[in-house]
């Protein structure tokens, strides 16, 4: 038989057969070769006489995320609120360069529009220059810009992620269409949401649409490239490769850099750069073991 995990708790894989959710747990083998069963992955599966399913097999994945954890995705929806709390860019840049080594791209979406001014839109906007993302402004709470967040969902497999606080369990409600997420309130003395959602979930849109919903997170690390490489998970600079004066420019205190030429003439945000270059100092600084 087949099916698709739709969430894994306490070594158990709930398993979407069609018909009906089945719990299931994975062959010995996946754990002796190293390979662990993912939200999201097309899996077969054996019926065993105590009503449980076996995981025999798992299909080739078209992606597979290290955070979150799940395979198959096709789209991420990034979602912060333009305040309250106010956006960390930075983790922002992080999750992007993140879904830009899987290969997946990215919808940023920027909730509580409602209770922002048009400077703070505008300087989200400017934040992104140059960077071909697409932003979208929405409010989750008077239900403002969802309908056409949901067009963007359909026939594929969207991972929403986020900090906690933003709403994103709000929204999840909406684009599935449910109130089956339970939505936290937030601390006004930390401006950081209660984490409602524990474990990635994959819920279904329709007959070809999904979203994970996933927990949140406050910090995002850059992992598997060398600093040398950032440049090509940042849309902006790949434009600019091999224009600089010097081979291997890293783009921070070289002359003649076509990036930094670039960041002058307002093609690129100084926010963003900014980020590359605190990022790429961590990497370059990381201790190798």
């Amino acid at each position: 038989m087949l099916g698709k995990i739709i969430k894994g708790v306490g070594g158990l894989y709930f398993t979407d057969m069609g018909d009906r959710i089945l719990e299931c747990r994975p062959k010995g083998i996946f754990r002796k070769n190293g390979i662990k069963p993912l939200v999201g992955d097309n899996v077969t599966v054996e019926l065993l006489p105590d009503g449980l399913g076996l995981i025999s097999g798992i299909g080739e994945r078209t992606s597979s995320l290290i955070r979150p954890e799940v395979a198959n995705a096709t789209q991420a929806m990034l979602v912060f609120a333009v305040n309250a709390p106010k956006p960390n860019m930075n983790l922002a840049d992080r999750f992007l360069i993140n879904m830009e080594m899987a290969g997946v791209p990215t919808v940023l979406v920027f909730n509580k529009a409602d209770i922002a001014s048009e400077d703070e839109i505008t300087a989200i906007k400017n934040g992104f220059t140059g960077s071909g993302y697409e932003i979208r402004f929405i409010s989750a709470k008077l239900k403002e810009g969802t309908e056409e967040l949901k067009s963007l969902l359909k026939g594929k497999t969207t991972v929403l992620a986020g900090p906690s606080g933003v709403g994103k369990s709000t929204l999840v409600n909406l684009l599935h269409g449910s109130d089956r997420m339970e939505t936290g309130s937030l601390s006004e003395k930390i401006m950081r949401g209660k984490n409602t959602t524990r474990h990635s979930e994959l819920l279904k849109i329709d007959e070809d649409s999904w979203i994970f919903d996933t927990p949140g997170f406050t910090s995002f690390d850059v992992m598997g490239i060398e600093a040398g490489e950032l440049e090509l998970f940042y849309p902006e600079m790949k434009s600019c490769m091999g224009q600089c004066r010097f081979t291997g420019c890293s783009h921070v205190s070289e002359p003649d850099c076509a990036v930094k030429e670039k960041l002058k003439n307002g093609q690129m945000s100084r926010q963003r750069y900014d980020n590359y270059v605190m990022i790429y100092n961590e990497i370059k600084n990381r201790r190798k073991y």
